[in-house]
């Protein structure tokens, strides 16, 4: 495989990291209301769920290559807009765009390297995929709240643009074309039926929507923690930055080696309860160590479950259909993301324990995975005994 596919994959999700610390103020600054600012925030995962199941049949129909070169120039002309927006409006149709554009990029992606891997060795290969979206989730929110506070707002979008420029004419030279289907016709429901049918593709989406719903109480809940602990904003950064330090340490030492001699269902299993347990503890942390110790477990379960998941998904489909088995996949990724936050604020305005509550869900989520996978297991020893 393209060694080269790994920078792709950096460039495609620091586009959605770099913004994670500027949008919120950029939004106010634009002069949008907390309605319309929290509107802002949320359309981009809203509308590229909808970029990832329509851009999954298209990479399916028109091939990997051309779909991610697609979605790259696009997303390079759409970043252009951001510095012009006058408005809140104005910026939350660009958004709404970004969103859709931005949709095409990971299903493609991944869609390329579940093509170019063996199936008994995607175990370290999706590690390594996990280790690059590791690098970007670090260096991504340095560089766009570095900029930010320099008032330089509208170079983060212009940077971001350059390089998905330069990516993309990468892309176009280098990356060469895994699969094209004779499949014809517009994007159809009964396209995606079949897929929705297979358990280990509904295991790994269950197991997306329950990480991220992890990561948006994470983004949600732990500032409020620091602040109860009496530390600054520089303390969350450094706790959020232990977590994908941690997840990159699993990813790039021979600790990678558990993806091909575990099943992935099992290390899914593992690292959801491990972020239950992470959760549980940052809920009750009365010291900084001990969140610490929290977020290397976390970053341990986040290891765990990530490159496993996107095996299950690999597995699963074949080059017929992989596209848009990652475009379902990601679709529940980016659900997890807009109900992360929302579940978590909810939750927190009743109640007041979102860690609690998040905890319970992971591992609520692991026990039903299991189940799946158990029930599934037993169907299919029936069907071979009435056979």
């Amino acid at each position: 495989m393209s060694k080269m596919l790994y920078f792709f994959i950096i460039v495609s999700f620091l586009d959605t990291f770099i913004q994670l610390p500027i949008i919120t103020p950029f939004a106010i600054e634009l002069g949008a209301s907390e309605i319309l600012t929290g509107a802002i925030v949320a359309v981009y995962s809203l509308t590229n769920m909808v970029g990832n199941i329509i851009g999954g049949h298209w990479i399916d129909k028109y091939g990997r290559k051309r779909m991610l070169f697609t979605g790259m120039i696009s997303v390079f002309v759409i970043l252009l807009f951001y510095p012009l927006a006058q408005s809140g409006e104005q910026l939350f149709v660009v958004r709404f765009m970004h969103g859709l554009a931005g949709g095409l990029l990971i299903p493609a992606a991944f869609a390329y390297i579940g093509d170019q891997t063996i199936k008994g060795s995607r175990g370290k290969t999706m590690a390594y995929t996990g280790a690059a979206i590791g690098i970007a989730a670090i260096i991504g929110p340095a560089i766009g709240g570095s900029m930010a506070a320099r008032s330089e707002v509208e170079y983060v979008f212009l940077l971001v643009a350059g390089l998905f420029f330069i990516t993309s004419l990468l892309v176009l030279k280098y990356l060469h074309e895994s699969f094209v289907s004779r499949e014809r016709g517009k994007v159809n429901l009964k396209h995606f039926i079949p897929l929705l049918k297979t358990p280990a593709l509904l295991q790994a989406s269950l197991g997306a929507f329950a990480l991220m719903v992890s990561n948006g109480t994470l983004a949600f809940a732990l500032p409020l923690k620091v602040q109860e602990l009496g530390m600054t904003t520089e303390t969350t950064g450094m706790l959020l930055s232990t977590f994908g330090i941690m997840a990159l340490v699993v990813f790039l030492t021979p600790i990678n080696q558990i993806y091909d001699r575990f099943s992935p269902l099992s290390l899914v299993a593992a690292g959801l309860t491990l972020i239950g347990i992470a959760l549980f503890i940052l809920s009750v942390t009365p010291f900084l160590w001990i969140g610490i110790v929290a977020m290397i477990v976390y970053g341990t379960g986040f290891a765990f479950v990530f490159p496993s998941m996107n095996r299950m998904v690999a597995d699963a489909s074949t080059q017929v259909d992989r596209g848009k088995a990652y475009g379902i996949f990601y679709a529940f990724f980016s659900l997890g993301v807009v109900a992360g936050s929302f579940i978590s604020g909810i939750i927190t305005e009743i109640w007041g324990i979102p860690f609690i509550f998040s905890g319970v869900m992971m591992l609520f989520s692991a026990g039903l995975l299991l189940y799946i996978a158990k029930k599934s297991s037993f169907h299919t020893r029936a069907r071979k005994i009435s056979l």
